[in-house]
Formats: C-alpha cells, structure tokens, sequence
C-alpha cells in the first residue's frame, strides 16, 4: 500500500470512528431550566435521557422563602411524550417534604420517542404548569 492509499484508510476510519463515537454520546447537553413564578424556584436538570438507559433522571431543586414545600414529586409531576401523553414518575428520590429547601432526582421510565422530553410540574407555589423541554436530536 503506498503513501496515498494509506492515509486515505486513515481518514476513512477517522471519520467512521467520529461517527459511531457522535451515535454513542448523550443525546442531550445537560441544560438546566429554571422557573421562578409563585415565589418558588424550580430548577431542573436532566442527569441521564441517553436512548439505552433503564431510566431517565432528572434532578430538581425546589427553593423558596414564602412558603413550607409540601407534596411527593411524585404526585405533581409528569414526563410528556411527543404525543401529549403523561407519565408518572417511578420515583422521587430526595428530600422528604417541608422547609423552603428541597432537592432530589426524579426517575421515569423512558419514552418510545425520544426526539424530545418534556418535564411538567404541576401546582407549585400555586402555578398551575410548569413545562421544562429539551429536544434530544
């Protein structure tokens, strides 16, 4: 093989290697959101929404001043498909209810279409929605 042919294997592997490595990273850039109505604050980030995980996690930090945080996240929040279908939590795994400080990771189950994924909270400091969305290709 001369000269030529070798370093154009090269660059055929490179760029087979640049692509399969871009298919095997995370399919979202952990982005926090962050919503501020009804005197609380509520931060959300997605942990892990990779195509092959068990589960999908989101951490959430619940903080205000005006009010005791009560309520399982469990209850109050939802994972919505493309479709507008809701799905309930498989678990809250953070801080027990009450103080003005609150944090912890939700798990979902996660969904067929996973071209985007949407986090509703619902009922917190009196806000009836609040919708978190990241768009995942």
């Amino acid at each position: 093989m001369g000269p030529r042919k070798f370093w154009s294997f090269i660059a055929v592997l490179v760029v087979f290697g640049i692509t399969g490595l871009a298919a095997s990273l995370p399919a979202v850039t952990a982005t926090t959101q962050t919503s501020g109505e009804g005197g609380v604050e509520v931060k959300v980030t997605p942990r892990l929404l990779s195509a092959g995980a068990a589960a999908w996690e989101f951490d959430v930090v619940f903080t205000t001043h005006v009010a005791s945080l009560e309520g399982d996240p469990v209850t109050f929040s939802a994972l919505v498909d493309a479709q507008g279908g809701e799905h309930a939590p498989l678990a809250w795994e953070g801080d027990p209810p009450g103080g003005h400080h609150r944090k912890g990771m939700l798990r979902f189950t996660p969904l067929v279409d996973q071209s985007q994924a949407e986090l509703r909270i619902k009922g917190v400091g009196g806000v009836p929605i609040r919708s978190f969305r990241w768009l995942l290709r």
